[in-house]
């Protein structure tokens, strides 16, 4: 089983495939990101589905697992992947890719694999076996002339292979030696099983223009400090998270990507929050990409609708609202981490810091020059109204928690951050609404957090109004600007972060796990270090006068990326291992939002950002003298 890290990934803007170091396709959901996997060999055996080329074996090799590529790369500022294998025969290179020639890909989506011979002459083995329905169908494998169709309901899955190809037990086969110069391509394309024979592809049309489109894409970032290699990587994967048609961002392209090897920890990602696309909405506008801020304030405000009352913090990525959760028990999970999951109950929780998330994302690109929408405008004046009226209650919080609902801080500090800016979006003329009646609230949520929220013995916030544990959540109360930075009550809860949810090697927990009883979560288990809380404190370090300790720290969170860029949600720290969904967009946008923070050395906190305020707020914000 290839560790999670192995993999790197590929994309079309609107489904993702993961290519292991052996040149495995073991993860690939057609024709989105939500659809059942066709290869699902992640989170189960070759026998669930894969495609795999590399370099054939001897013939006296027996059954052995393929070779692992000694290179690999994407082709320039790309989702282009490119793996190389010296062998004692030469050397042979793959090219995979899923076509992206003006952002969308078409009717007819496709995995392109090309190989090359670099120099000798190398034989190479192709196996393709494809199982859709996460592995359980065996498909009608059928040849149409050169071509090859596996129908299942329906699903279509069309083969163009250039070599020979053979059905051996439902598993296309393509034996062939590539010599220095030879091209040899591979193209399969899913077409719904009713809809008749797809067109012939061309994939090296297809190699030149997507080539081309992600050119173009990273053109338009604006961020030139240090990191960039690091920062457009990131901001490439986010963009690959992105559902073209809709606008719509999945948290992940996986499911059931363990947080625990071989714990139950397991959580399917490929969904729409409304709180990690609008982080990632965030990243985007503030590095230049506006027109992605635009379509995803689209989908939010056809996805939310006019029932605000049956408002979701999840949907699906065309605006579904149908989640149900439930387990595959056909798998055995990655690294025999059971349950497998599709669907997300927590669709239906309670989480008050969304509301703040969402409107200081419209806040954010709209200050970056995104043109006003009065749409838009009148849904941040109806989820405030909503606000006004729930603030109150106690919620599931940031970490979506499946044990009772409590006074989260930091929910209560996003609500603060929607007020806040709602007022702003009033003061600008862009909306009406009562501004003075939430000037008051924005104060009365103040006071209540600082005096219910904060542990003036210990000198720290804590996670909810009364607990002793804490959150690493707590770390954002100066990037919103709830307070300033040099407020004691801040450097205390930094101090106490650090010291109380800090792994060995320095990097941040979210919250104290419980080992095998259920915790503050109301889940059995450990986790590893969310490597977005880890960005977080090296944010806190800048923000607090530590720029050393910053970039130490930022430093030893690249370094935990893998040979491609890609990091997942957690870093195991006991077998040092990178742990859950992956790629995993909350890490990637912190990554990015770290970069710029400590580019400019004031850490991630804008100053001045609450210069519009009056003058009864800015005392509320001044820093209070600590016992």
């Amino acid at each position: 089983m290839s560790r999670i890290e192995d993999h790197a990934l590929i994309g079309d803007l609107q489904t993702a495939a993961l290519v292991d170091r052996n040149g495995t396709a073991d993860w690939l959901c057609l024709p989105r990101f939500d659809s059942a996997a066709m290869f699902t060999r992640l989170l189960g055996g070759p026998e669930h589905g894969h495609w795999t080329i590399t370099p054939a074996p001897a013939p006296d090799a027996g059954d052995t697992d393929p070779p692992q590529a000694v290179r690999r790369r994407y082709r320039g500022n790309s989702l282009i992947l490119e793996t190389e294998w010296d062998t004692p025969d030469g050397t042979v290179r793959v090219t995979d890719f899923m076509p992206s020639t003006v952002g969308v890909r078409g009717d007819a989506p496709r995995l392109v694999r090309i190989v090359e011979g670099v120099h000798g002459r190398v034989p190479v083995r192709s196996v393709l076996r494809p199982r859709p329905g996460y592995g359980t169908v065996v498909p009608w494998i059928r040849a149409e002339g050169d071509r090859f169709a596996a129908l299942a309901g329906p699903d279509a899955l069309w083969l163009d292979a250039e070599p020979p190809t053979t059905d051996e037990n439902s598993t296309l086969v393509s034996e062939f030696t590539v010599a220095a110069g030879d091209r040899v391509a591979f193209t399969l394309a899913w077409h719904p099983s009713h809809a008749g024979i797809p067109p012939l592809p061309d994939p090296r049309a297809d190699l030149t223009a997507t080539a081309a489109y992600w050119k173009d894409w990273t053109a338009r970032c604006t961020y030139t400090g240090p990191d960039r290699d690091a920062v457009v990587r990131s901001l490439i994967t986010l963009k690959a998270l992105t559902y073209a048609p809709t606008g719509a961002m999945v948290a992940a392209p996986t499911t059931s990507l363990p947080e625990e090897i071989g714990g139950t920890r397991n959580w399917d990602y490929r969904y729409c929050w409304l709180r990690d696309s609008a982080l990632a909405v965030t990243t985007l506008a503030r590095n230049g990409y506006l027109d992605e801020a635009r379509a995803w304030r689209a989908w939010l405000v056809r996805t939310v609708g006019g029932d605000l009352d049956r408002l979701q913090i999840m949907y699906g990525i065309a605006g579904e609202r149908d989640l149900a959760e439930r387990e595959l028990a056909h798998l055995p999970g990655y690294e025999n981490s059971r349950p497998v999951r599709v669907g997300n109950g927590a669709a239906a929780q309670l989480q008050l810091d969304v509301f703040g998330e969402v409107i200081d994302a419209l806040d954010t690109a709209r200050r970056h020059g995104l043109e006003p929408c009065p749409r838009a405008a009148a849904l941040q004046v109806r989820l405030v109204e909503l606000l006004e009226r729930r603030w109150r209650e106690p919620d599931e919080g940031i970490w979506e928690v499946r044990g009772p609902r409590r006074h989260f801080v930091h929910s209560k500090v996003m609500a603060w951050v929607a007020f806040d800016r709602v007022i702003r979006l009033i003061e600008s003329g862009d909306a009406t609404g009562p501004a003075e009646r939430w000037r008051g609230l924005r104060d009365e949520i103040h006071r209540e957090v600082c005096e219910r929220g904060f542990d003036s013995v210990r000198g720290t916030f804590t996670q909810s109004y009364g607990s002793a544990e804490l959150d690493a959540a707590l770390l954002l109360i100066p990037v919103v600007g709830f307070l300033p930075p040099g407020d004691p009550r801040v450097t205390g809860t930094v101090e106490a972060v650090r010291r109380e949810l800090s792994t060995p090697d320095g990097f941040v927990l979210r919250y104290p796990t419980a080992g095998p009883g259920a915790g503050v979560d109301g889940l059995a288990g450990e986790e590893g270090a969310f490597l977005a809380c880890s960005f977080w404190m090296a944010d806190a370090l800048a923000l607090t006068g530590r720029p050393d300790e910053a970039r130490e720290l930022f430093e030893k969170l690249l370094a935990l990326r893998n040979d491609v860029g890609l990091l997942a949600e957690e870093w195991g720290p006991q077998r040092r291992r990178q742990v859950g969904n992956f790629p995993q967009g909350f890490s990637h946008w912190a990554l990015v939002d770290s970069a710029v923070a400590l580019a400019r050395g004031t850490g991630a906190f804008v100053p001045g950002q609450r210069a519009h305020l009056p003058s009864a707020v800015q005392r509320s914000l001044r820093p209070a003298v600590v016992a």
